[in-house]
């Protein structure tokens, strides 16, 4: 896949206790976006966070979170963002999603198959 120019980032802001079906929240919407073709996505793990509730969620060793903040995120053209975020509805009952365009400068990956 060839990705450059004009693109939209999709983030999603979750909680790294959220489950879909016992499972983490955050490995069905990885697993949903490779099943749908996007290009690539990660998640990140925050050390530090609080969202709708205003609780804090930290790694602080006095106040340590089983809870910490996650962002999943995604690149991808704009149709192939809105085309999957009907999959996120079905997902998350709470968090954030939000969307924002930018410009991809370098995507490339390893050939299938060799090692580095």
């Amino acid at each position: 896949m060839k990705l450059s120019g004009p693109a939209r980032r999709l983030s999603i802001f979750i909680g790294e206790s959220d489950q879909h079906h016992h499972a983490p929240l955050y490995h069905e919407i990885v697993k949903r976006a490779r099943d749908a073709g996007l290009a690539g996505a990660s998640v990140f793990r925050g050390i530090e966070g609080y969202g709708a509730t205003s609780r804090i969620h930290t790694t602080r060793i006095l106040s340590l979170s089983e809870d910490l903040p996650l962002v999943v995120i995604i690149v991808d053209t704009a149709a192939k963002i809105e085309a999957f975020l009907p999959q996120l509805d079905e997902l998350i009952g709470e968090g954030l999603v939000i969307i924002d365009d930018v410009e991809v400068i370098k995507y490339a990956g390893r050939e299938p198959g060799s090692r580095s």
